[in-house]
C-alpha cells in the first residue's frame, strides 16, 4: 500500500528549455522538503538529481531522475527531466507516466525552442501543469513578456499568481494575489524562513489589477465565485483555490508563479501549487487497458484493490543488471510476485522493490496504484512494456518514440573490445529506445544512430567508462550505385591453360540503360536453346554475381539490362569455368565502355520550422544541392519538403539548430538514387 493516502499523492515533472533551472529548483524541492540537508549547485557538479559523471562534468542534465519528498501531508514524487533536445526521450517517457507537471521558463529568454517541444509533448499526453518564471534577479527579467509568448506560441492560457517584489538584483520577494500578502524569504538562512507582511502601498494598485484577471480565471470553472464577482461580494481564496484547480487539470488554464532558485527564493510557494492545483493520482480518468488476449478493453481506476496493471516507463543499466521504473494504474505488486508481461507475451518475477532517490535506492517491500518505484529482476522487460496479472494479459498504450537522425559508425579499438563491444552496445539499446544499431551488408560497417551529436558522443563515452570498451568512430560510408548512361555490346573471348587444361569460353553481351529504381535484369533467352542447362545456370549466376560487385569501385550494379546475345559452344573445347571467365570479364570491359558513373544515395526531407527562419533554411538547403519540392505553413510554422543527396547531410541538425535559434527540426527517409556530383566522380577516375 502507498506510505500516504492516494489523495495525498503528487506525481509530477519538471520539464524546460535547458539552463532554465530545473535541476537548480529541483535541489531546492528536496532541501525546503527536508529531503537534503545539504544544497548542491549544478555548475559546482554537486546537485543531488545530476548524479552521473558526465552529468556534473557538462553541467546539464542526461537522463532523468526520480526521487520522493514530502511537502505539508503529501507525498511528493518528483522526476528531473533533461532539457537538452538530444534527450528528449527521457521527457517523452516522463510524461507519459506522471500525472502532472511543473514548466520553468526563464525570465530573460522566456519561451525558448525546447521549452515548445516540451509543451507540445506534455499536450500530448494531456499532462496538467503549473508555471514558474525563474531567474527573475537576473538582468533583462521580464516576467510579462514570458505570459505573451506562452500565448502566442504556445497557444496557453497563462494565469499571474504572484506580482514581482523588485526587478532584476533588487527582486525581494513576491506579491501573493490570491492571499494578498507579501511574501520574503530570509537569506541568511538559504529562503528557509519565509517572511508574510501587508501588500506595499506603492505595489497595490497593480495588484489590484493583476488579482481580477486571477479572478475572472478562476470564475470560469466556478459558477457561484462568478455570481459572488458580479455582486462585489468578496470571493472565498479557498473557493477561488479549487476553481483554478479544475481549470489545471482541464489543462485549459496554466498558474504562473515567480522566482529566482539560485537565489532561494520563490519556491516553497510552487510546492505548495503543486499540492493545491496539481492532480492526485484519483483525479485522473481510469486509463483504458487492453486485453492482450482478443477481450473487451478494460477501464481501470486508480485502485489498489484492482488488478495489476503498471507500465514500465523507463528501463536503466545500474551496475550491469537492468533497473525498470514502473507507474502502477491499479492493483499492487509485492517482491517476489511473478507478473506477465502482456506487451511480450511472456513471464517475469519482480526481485525486489525500490524507492529511488535519484542513484540511491530504498528497498520497499510492495507497492501499490499510484506509486512510482523501481524493480530489478525483470530480464525482457523494455520501455513502454504493460506488467499485468499471470492470466490476464492487461496492455496499455506505449510512448511516441522519436526518429533518430544522426549516424556514426563505430569499431572495436583493441582485440578485447571486440569481445565486450556487442553485450555493451546491446544494453544501451534496451536502456534507449532511441537508438538504433544496424550492420551494414554493404560496408561491414556498425552504424549507430541517436537524436543528435551530443546524444551520441554521451553514448561513447558511457562504452568506455561504464563498460570498458573503447572504440574508433567516425560517420558512415555513404554506400553509392554504379551504372551506365548508354547501350553498348562486348565480346569476351576467354581461352588459357589452367591446370593442365585449356578453358575456353566465348560470350557476346550487350548492355543498355533501364530507368532509375529498375534494378538489373539480365536474359539469357536467346541462347537457352544451344547450351547445356549447368553452363547456361553458371553463365546467368556469375552475371548477378558481376553486377553484386561493379567493376568500378565494388558498389552494386543498377539500371542496366545484361543481354547474352550469343555463346558459342564448341563441344569438348567449351568448359564451364571458360564460360565464367568470358561472362565475368566481358561484364566489367561492356561496362566501362557503356559510359560508366556513379549514383548517389538521395533522401526525401521534411524540415519544420518557424517561418521567420525559412528562407534561411531554403537557401542552407540550395548550398547542399537539395531541391524544394513543397512549403506548407502551419500556424506560424512552416514545414519545408525536399530531396537532398545524403552525403550532404551529415551535422546537419546542428546547422539547423543554428539556422533556427533551436527551434527546427527534421525527418528523413531514403528516396532514390540519382547521379553522383563530378567530385564524387573524380575520386573514381570518371568524368
Amino acid at each position: 500500500m502507498p506510505s500516504s493516502p492516494l489523495a495525498r499523492i503528487r506525481n509530477f515533472g519538471i520539464i524546460s528549455h535547458i539552463d532554465a533551472g530545473k535541476t537548480t529548483v529541483s535541489e531546492r524541492i528536496l532541501y525546503y522538503s527536508g529531503e537534503i540537508h545539504k544544497l548542491g549547485e549544478v555548475h559546482d557538479g554537486e546537485a543531488t538529481m545530476d548524479w552521473m559523471d558526465q552529468e556534473q562534468e557538462r553541467g546539464i542534465t542526461i537522463t532523468a531522475t526520480a526521487t520522493t519528498c514530502h511537502w505539508r501531508d503529501c507525498t511528493l514524487n518528483l522526476i528531473d527531466t533533461p532539457g537538452h533536445i538530444d534527450f528528449t526521450i527521457e521527457v517523452e517517457r516522463s510524461l507519459r507516466a506522471l500525472d502532472g507537471a511543473l514548466t520553468i521558463f526563464s525570465a530573460v529568454e522566456g519561451v525558448q525552442p525546447q521549452s515548445e517541444s516540451v509543451w507540445r509533448q506534455a499536450d500530448r499526453y494531456r499532462v496538467p501543469r503549473i508555471c514558474l518564471v525563474n531567474k527573475m534577479d537576473r538582468v533583462g527579467a521580464d516576467h510579462l513578456a514570458v505570459l505573451g509568448q506562452m500565448e502566442r506560441r504556445l497557444g496557453a492560457r497563462p494565469v499571474l499568481m504572484q506580482l514581482p517584489c523588485g526587478v532584476e538584483g533588487d527582486f525581494a520577494g513576491v506579491v501573493d494575489l490570491l492571499e494578498e500578502r507579501l511574501l520574503t524569504f530570509v537569506e541568511n538562512d538559504r529562503g528557509t524562513t519565509v517572511l508574510a507582511a501587508p501588500v506595499p502601498a506603492e505595489l497595490q494598485p497593480a495588484a489590484a489589477d493583476a488579482r481580477e484577471r486571477l479572478l475572472e480565471a478562476a470564475a470560469d470553472w466556478d459558477d457561484e465565485l462568478l455570481a459572488d464577482l458580479l455582486d462585489g461580494r468578496p470571493p472565498d481564496a479557498g473557493r477561488v483555490r479549487a476553481a483554478l484547480r479544475r481549470g489545471v487539470l482541464a489543462c485549459a488554464i496554466f498558474p504562473v508563479f515567480l522566482g529566482a532558485a539560485l537565489r532561494n527564493r520563490g519556491i516553497q510557494p510552487v510546492l505548495d501549487a503543486v499540492v493545491d492545483l496539481l492532480p492526485s493520482p484519483l483525479e485522473l480518468p481510469p486509463v483504458r487497458a487492453h486485453r492482450a488476449d482478443g477481450g473487451d478493453d478494460e477501464l481501470l481506476p486508480c485502485d489498489p484493490r484492482g488488478p495489476l496493471c503498471a507500465l514500465a516507463f523507463k528501463v536503466q543499466a545500474d551496475e550491469g543488471r537492468k533497473l525498470t521504473y514502473l507507474r502502477l494504474y491499479s492493483g499492487q505488486v509485492r517482491a517476489g510476485d511473478p507478473v506477465w508481461n502482456a506487451t511480450r507475451g511472456c513471464s517475469e518475477r519482480v526481485a525486489r522493490l525500490f524507492r529511488m532517490h535519484a542513484h540511491k535506492r530504498e528497498r520497499i517491500e510492495a507497492a501499490a496504484a499510484g506509486e512510482i518505484v523501481a524493480a530489478a529482476g525483470l530480464r525482457d522487460v523494455l520501455t513502454g512494456d504493460t506488467l499485468s496479472p499471470p492470466g490476464r494479459p492487461l496492455r496499455l498504450a506505449g510512448l511516441t518514440v522519436p526518429e533518430p537522425v544522426v549516424s556514426l559508425a563505430v569499431e572495436p579499438r583493441r582485440v578485447a573490445d571486440r569481445e565486450r563491444l556487442p553485450a555493451a552496445l546491446e544494453k544501451l539499446l534496451w536502456e534507449d529506445p532511441t537508438v538504433r544499431l544496424k550492420e551494414d551488408a554493404e560496408t561491414g560497417q556498425t552504424v549507430l544512430t541517436g537524436m543528435g551529436e551530443l546524444h551520441l558522443e554521451v553514448l561513447l563515452t558511457r562504452l568506455e567508462r561504464e563498460f570498458g570498451v573503447e572504440v574508433n568512430a567516425g560517420q558512415p560510408q555513404v554506400v553509392l550505385r554504379e551504372t551506365i548512361t548508354r547501350e553498348t555490346c562486348h565480346r569476351e573471348l576467354f581461352e588459357r591453360e589452367l591446370d593442365g587444361r585449356v578453358q575456353r569460353g566465348d560470350v557476346n553481351l550487350c548492355l543498355a540503360p533501364l530507368p532509375r529504381g529498375s534494378g538489373v535484369r539480365v536474359q539469357a533467352d536467346k541462347v537457352a536453346a544451344g547450351l547445356p542447362p549447368e553452363v547456361l545456370a553458371a553463365l546467368q549466376e556469375t552475371l548477378e554475381q558481376g553486377a553484386r560487385v561493379g567493376p568500378l569501385a565494388g558498389y552494386p550494379l543498377v539500371d542496366v539490362a545484361v543481354e547474352v546475345v550469343d555463346v558459342p559452344f564448341l563441344p569438348g573445347a567449351t568448359t564451364l569455368l571458360g564460360v565464367r571467365a568470358a561472362a565475368q570479364r566481358g561484364l566489367v570491359m561492356a561496362v566501362r565502355a557503356a559510359g560508366a558513373t556513379l549514383l548517389e544515395p538521395v533522401m526525401a526531407l521534411e524540415v519544420t520550422t518557424p517561418g521567420e527562419f525559412s528562407g534561411r533554411v531554403l537557401g542552407g538547403l540550395q548550398q547542399k544541392r537539395g531541391r524544394v519540392e513543397g512549403l506548407e505553413s502551419r500556424e506560424g510554422y512552416d514545414i519545408i519538403r525536399a530531396t537532398v543527396p545524403l552525403a550532404a547531410m551529415f551535422g546537419y541538425m546542428t546547422e539547423l539548430r543554428s539556422a533556427t535559434q533551436g527551434r527546427g527540426s527534421f525527418t528523413m527517409a531514403f528516396s532514390h538514387y540519382d547521379q553522383a556530383p563530378p567530385a564524387t566522380l573524380a575520386r573514381f577516375g570518371l568524368g
